[in-house]
């Protein structure tokens, strides 16, 4: 089936029409080593314009992934949790920092997370907390700033700017691949309907356009239809409303 573009091509031009401009960002997740999916990804990067938000997990991020981040000056490196291990009982949804140990062992390991991967990349980092499968309990972020963090990142439209003082949200909004089916693309339609959805939240009022849009991709599990509906749709949005946007690895006033 061929791609129907029309319903985001239609809310893009609503867009240009109210000449309003949307903050597009990426996150990709789970990186530990340089391999072919990351040289991938960050001739992709380099193609579109677009920084990847390349949150690593810092238990076992090795030489090789320090040296190619390094190298490729398009790849921001961000925290993800500390060894992207669930703590959560079966009955529940995965989770490393929900409230499933001792909160002290966990600030220790988001803690730890950060100054390990301070150590390997230096001011390249940026202090942004990715939480594995986009859950973290509430107490456990009040305690985020006091670790050195700065951003919070999950998924969905955010419900505030600031969760806590001095910690930003940032979230992300579409990720393509279908986890609880295929584990391959969704529905290229499907995804272009809930693009042209959110965007148009955003365009009424419903949602935050402030909070940069984010798309959610998984470099080590993509097939091709990934890569290329990934590569199709940030292009769109980039030639359309969209600036590309990255964060700071550095604080700043109005984080």
């Amino acid at each position: 089936m061929t791609a129907d573009w029309r319903p985001l091509e239609t809310e893009l031009t609503a867009w240009k029409a109210e000449e309003l401009t949307l903050p597009v960002w990426w996150r990709d997740d789970d990186a530990v080593s340089a391999t072919p999916q990351l040289e991938t990804l960050s001739k992709l990067s380099v193609g579109l314009g677009l920084p990847v938000h390349l949150a690593i997990i810092p238990r076992d991020a090795d030489a090789t992934l320090v040296e190619f981040v390094t190298a490729h000056k398009t790849l921001i490196p961000v925290v993800h949790g500390w060894a992207h291990q669930n703590h959560a009982p079966p009955d529940e949804k995965k989770s490393e920092f929900r409230l499933h140990r001792p909160q002290k062992e966990i600030l220790s390991d988001a803690q730890s997370g950060l100054e390990r991967l301070k150590s390997l990349f230096g001011d390249r980092l940026c202090p942004m907390f990715v939480p594995p499968w986009n859950r973290i309990a509430p107490d456990v972020v009040r305690e985020l700033t006091d670790l050195g963090y700065c951003i919070l990142s999950t998924a969905t439209p955010r419900a505030t700017s600031c969760p806590v003082p001095g910690l930003e949200q940032i979230n992300t909004h579409l990720d393509p691949i279908d986890w609880r089916g295929t584990r391959g693309l969704i529905s290229e339609n499907t995804l272009i309907i809930q693009t042209a959805d959110l965007l148009r939240d955003r365009r009424e009022g419903r949602a935050d356009n402030a909070e940069p849009f984010g798309v959610l991709t998984h470099h080590l599990v993509h097939d091709q239809d990934v890569w290329t509906f990934t590569e199709e749709l940030l292009r769109r949005l980039l030639d359309g409303p969209g600036r590309a946007w990255a964060a700071p690895t550095e604080p700043t006033g109005g984080l």
